[in-house]
């Protein structure tokens, strides 16, 4: 039987820095243009962290009946390690997914932004057939994995939280939304460069996969340091004085250089976990960073 811890490290705590970034931006977005609403802001948290858990309860289920994790190398999965019954863990997936949809409709319906139901609803069918479903979209090695990530991690999450305070979108907000969206792909990048092994062998062809070790370490620290340039621009944009930018920059590059140096350096396996929880404590200063230039502009 699984122990509360086997489920929190089932849950992947590791994940949430980055779930909590693009609502973190958002509402300072909102603060900088005169909408802020705490309330709000709050409802929207509840929902990212309530949709990142049921994706990894979901992605632990779909591939644990698969027989993917079977052989891996990162800690042991609830359905995959035998550690819980799989219907259990679906069932625990299921319901962060209703806790998302139940603060999302609230969300909605506090801030009159109906549409936001679509694009929502779109997150979740977009969480399940990750790897659900005869055709997971994750065992293709496309990049509709990375896109999906970027789009409903980067810029829905984080222009979505602005919206629902204030119904406003500037270009600078967007190239925000689309840094935490190349950080939340940058994770994403790291876990499966991690299972490259594992994942060739059952058949899972993620995009590292089929770009192969090599190139997908360097997309990887693409995916870091690009933000880097995306927040000076952000800063130029709101009027930040420009020893401001320069500080933020410096700042973010700090991070980009301590995710990706091991990365680039040929850190594997086991290595690659202490990869993944500090791409997520990255994503979450850059958020900070960017959130503390918008609330002091």
């Amino acid at each position: 039987m699984a122990t509360v811890t086997d489920w929190i490290e089932g849950a992947r705590l590791r994940t949430l820095p980055a779930a909590a970034a693009p609502v973190i931006v958002g509402s300072a977005a909102a603060h900088y243009m005169g909408g802020f609403d705490a309330g709000r802001a709050c409802l929207a948290l509840v929902v990212a962290l309530a949709l990142q858990v049921g994706v990894n309860y979901a992605n632990d289920y779909s591939d644990g009946i698969r027989g993917t994790d079977d052989n891996r190398q990162g800690p042991a999965r609830l359905t995959g390690g035998g550690l819980a019954e799989p219907k259990t863990v679906l069932g625990a997936a299921l319901g962060c997914f209703a806790v998302a949809g139940i603060a999302g409709l609230a969300l909605v319906a506090i801030s009159g932004t109906w549409w936001l139901i679509a694009a929502g609803a779109a997150a979740v069918v977009a969480a399940w057939f990750y790897t659900g479903g005869k055709h997971p979209y994750a065992y293709m090695g496309i990049g509709l994995s990375e896109l999906m990530v970027f789009v409903f991690f980067g810029l829905l999450a984080c222009v979505g939280t602005s919206w629902t305070q204030v119904q406003s979108a500037p270009w600078w907000l967007w190239v925000s939304a689309s840094a935490l969206g190349l950080l939340s792909v940058a994770l994403l990048m790291a876990n499966n460069i991690r299972d490259i092994p594992t994942d060739r062998a059952s058949g899972k062809m993620t995009a590292a996969v089929r770009l192969g070790d090599r190139a997908s370490r360097w997309v990887f620290a693409a995916c870091v340091w690009v933000p880097v340039a995306l927040i000076a621009v952000m800063g130029v944009a709101i009027g930040l004085h420009p020893l401001a930018t320069c500080a933020l920059g410096v700042g973010a590059a700090g991070w980009a250089a301590g995710v990706s140096l091991p990365v680039l350096t040929g850190a594997s396996g086991r290595a690659l976990i202490a990869v993944l929880r500090n791409t997520g404590f990255s994503t979450l200063a850059w958020a900070l960073l960017a959130a503390l230039a918008l609330t002091l502009s």
